[in-house]
């Protein structure tokens, strides 16, 4: 049985609107729908949110029930950085489930595919993140500005969300995080190889799977979506 954890509890500063980037419209829907769409209508067993304090409400109303979306179990408050945010998504999810997904809600363009090959990856290599090879070469650059060293781009990828793992492995792994205090860190696949040394598997995600962030992206967003 899987969980998945949708994370839609940033601010979205650089969007330059009043209104936190989830809850932008796209098409007249929230961004946040999208993703909950897909995962809803997949194999997945349960959904839980997390989003600001202030924001649980108009998820639960404007998004869950207006849309009919029934594999959202629970809408929790996020922490002040993502890993905090996923640590309290971890603990909403029912513990029966032995398979945890973790996805960005600015990333509204998952497919079942993605979704599918990420559950198997998970049960096959324990942790797995979806991901694509870079399209540019990369430069390593020093404190000035300057390059230092170009990296192999055959071996960079651009990694995505969902990222998939066994529950087991993932609860301690942040167990370890927190004992730790490391803030330090900027993705679960990364939580996991620092804190267990397990290695993530790169699934096959798609370059139409972006991550909103800017206005420029929200067009593009649409024209994937259409």
């Amino acid at each position: 049985m899987v969980s998945a954890i949708v994370l839609a509890a940033g601010k979205g500063s650089r969007m330059k609107s009043d209104k936190a980037k989830q809850f932008l419209e796209i098409n007249g829907k929230p961004l946040l729908y999208y993703s909950l769409k897909i995962f809803d209508a997949s194999v997945v067993d349960e959904i839980v949110v997390v989003t600001r304090q202030g924001d649980i409400d108009y998820v639960r109303q404007e998004i869950v029930n207006k849309y009919g979306l029934h594999k959202v179990r629970k809408i929790v408050a996020g922490g002040k950085e993502r890993f905090n945010s996923v640590a309290r998504g971890i603990k909403a999810t029912d513990k029966r489930n032995k398979i945890i997904m973790i996805h960005d809600g600015a990333r509204p363009c998952l497919t079942n595919r993605m979704i599918l090959d990420s559950i198997s990856g998970a049960r096959r290599y324990k942790a797995c993140t979806v991901a694509m090879p870079v399209k540019d070469t990369i430069k390593i650059v020093d404190e000035n500005g300057f390059g230092v060293e170009t990296p192999d781009r055959r071996t960079l990828y651009q990694i995505q969300t969902p990222q998939t793992f066994e529950r087991a492995l993932l609860e301690e792994a942040y167990d370890r995080l927190r004992l730790s205090g490391d803030t330090d860190v900027t993705d679960d696949t990364m939580i996991v190889e620092r804190y267990m040394d397990v290695q993530s598997k790169m699934i096959e995600g798609s370059y139409e799977n972006i991550k909103v962030t800017t206005p420029e992206d929200m067009v593009i967003a649409e024209a994937y979506l259409n």
